[in-house]
């Protein structure tokens, strides 16, 4: 996001903040539906999307217009936040639907977040992104821009069945959709790294070519968490090719200490000679 519209998204986001503090989960769940239902409408009419981020109409003006359409439609605890959104400057009509978004996926975290399971949702968004990554037939289905929606959602929801919070299952529902404009399995990632952010956590995300085990995982965190100044959550990923050693990657930054690597780099300089 550009400045204007990273600003934008903030005051709104601070409001959430506030509401969350005084509401209970199921209903921070209930505004987080809302607010995603209109980020579904805003993703088909391109031309709503247009009117709510004019520049050239009022801020008062844009969120009268949203008050007009959705009243009686949605809560008032997500017409509240909604309009606090497109009151807000926006430098493109694509960021305001991007800050719609983020902030129903915002509310749905936080509800997690006070129910207790936030952890717990963060660790099955990333381990339901593991199942679909070692399946090629799996992983082609649910990413298929093609194939309908609903079906599509059908399966995930007997994949998950009895096997994940509500929460984590909405949400992946959601990346169907291409949160932000990513590909599925980009949009589950996001979601498993603003789960840890939420938790004012960071991710580290760690290739092994063996599991590493729970006294080495909290050793290697520790070290992470010292680095960062922060804590990290630790997410493994499992590939024999990698032979040995370890690759961390934590935001851009990438600790590539594998066998691979340095298999590939003798084989690099050897070939230069």
């Amino acid at each position: 996001m550009q400045a204007a519209s990273r600003e934008s998204y903030k005051i709104a986001a601070e409001r959430l903040d506030a509401y969350v503090r005084g509401a209970e989960p199921s209903a921070v769940a209930t505004t987080a539906d809302d607010i995603l239902s209109v980020a579904a409408l805003l993703r088909r009419e391109p031309r709503l999307r247009r009117a709510l981020a004019d520049s050239a109409r009022s801020g008062e003006d844009r969120a009268g217009l949203l008050d007009g359409m959705l009243r009686g439609k949605v809560g008032a605890d997500a017409l509240d936040l909604l309009g606090a959104l497109v009151s807000g400057r926006w430098s493109t009509p694509s960021e305001l639907l991007d800050a719609t978004e983020r902030l129903g996926v915002a509310a749905l975290l936080a509800s997690a977040d006070s129910a207790g399971d936030l952890g717990e949702v963060e660790d099955e968004l990333f381990r339901f992104g593991q199942v679909v990554a070692s399946s090629p037939q799996l992983s082609s289905v649910l990413s298929d821009p093609m194939a309908p929606a609903e079906q599509r959602a059908t399966l995930v929801d007997q994949l998950l069945a009895d096997k994940a919070r509500p929460v984590t299952s909405y949400l992946v529902g959601f990346a169907l959709t291409g949160f932000g404009g990513r590909s599925f399995a980009g949009a589950l990632t996001r979601l498993v790294e603003l789960a840890a952010e939420r938790r004012d956590r960071q991710v580290a995300y760690v290739t092994v070519a063996a599991p590493l085990s729970d006294e080495e995982e909290q050793r290697l965190g520790a070290r992470l968490s010292a680095i960062y100044g922060r804590e990290v959550s630790v997410r493994q990923t499992v590939n024999p090719d990698v032979l040995g050693g370890v690759s961390v990657r934590v935001g851009s930054d990438l600790y590539d200490g594998t066998i691979l690597r340095r298999l590939n780099e003798t084989r690099n300089a050897l070939a230069k000679r």
